[in-house]
């Protein structure tokens, strides 16, 4: 298959990154993929060349709080394909469903600076290299809180997501007039370590979330092929890529009544 684009994605050596990473190989694109540990690059790296050409991956470790990192990431991204056509700020942490003042400084300063600072350091280098280019789209990566959405014990998660969803319109709107697009993704509650950490050793939550999540969530496998085709087909500035929109919440809830979904087996 002729290769398309080239996709650079933060924070991709597991879950929903990872399976970025997978749906853009299999659509034939180029991908680089990164994490914070080289090791984990390695590991992720290797799962994906086993059932990908191993010439379309890039594994690259990248501290995206460290701004000299990510300059780094992309240049190697563009030496080994030539260019840049999707950078996807993936990375993020959640310190779990903690309530605020209970977090160390520590725990603060991470999740601002990996899940906030991280996406500007990536968006202001790719839009710098890309301006220089041509063209290019930069997508962030929201989540709980981008829309304003409040739930007791994510609020430093849900503040950073509401910090990168002013980002990105910000951001679409300088750009605007460009060759370069801004868009933000909305990938709903998928099934992965991030959204199932804040209910470790909290049995009794576990058990009303598992309820909830069996009605709207869903997997990797489902979700970032789809979210893989929407990113590739896009044109436009502004745009924010949903998996879970309001019909589709409607959706969910009526197939509940007809069927004992279980995500969990």
């Amino acid at each position: 298959m002729e290769l398309t684009k080239t996709i650079v994605i933060t924070g991709s050596t597991q879950g929903i990154g990872y399976g970025l990473a997978d749906s853009f190989l299999a659509l034939g694109c180029s991908v680089a993929i990164s994490g914070r540990t080289q090791q984990k690059v390695e590991l992720a790296a290797a799962r994906l060349s086993a059932s990908h050409r191993p010439e379309q991956l890039l594994g690259f470790a990248c501290d995206v709080t460290r701004c000299e990192q990510v300059r780094a990431l992309w240049n190697a991204a563009k030496v080994r394909f030539g260019k840049v056509d999707v950078w996807i700020n993936n990375a993020g942490i959640n310190p779990g469903q903690i309530p605020f003042w209970q977090l160390s400084p520590d725990h603060i300063q991470r999740g601002v600076e990996t899940n906030l600072i991280g996406a500007m350091n990536g968006a202001a280098v790719a839009i710098n290299g890309m301006l220089e280019q041509g063209s290019g789209a930069v997508y962030n990566m929201e989540g709980l809180g981008s829309n304003g959405r409040r739930i007791n014990g994510l609020t430093l998660y849900g503040t950073t997501k509401y910090g990168l969803a002013y980002l990105t319109d910000a951001l679409a709107g300088e750009t605007r007039g460009t060759h370069v697009i801004v868009g933000a993704i909305r990938p709903g509650m998928v099934l992965t370590e991030l959204l199932t950490r804040p209910f470790q050793d909290k049995p009794a939550e576990w058990k009303r979330a598992k309820k909830v999540f069996n009605v709207l969530a869903e997997r990797i496998e489902t979700v970032a092929p789809w979210i893989a085709d929407k990113v590739l087909a896009n044109t436009k500035t502004g745009i924010r890529i949903q998996w879970l929109t309001p019909s589709r919440v409607g959706f969910c809830v009526v197939r509940a009544l007809f069927s004992n979904r279980n995500l969990f087996l």
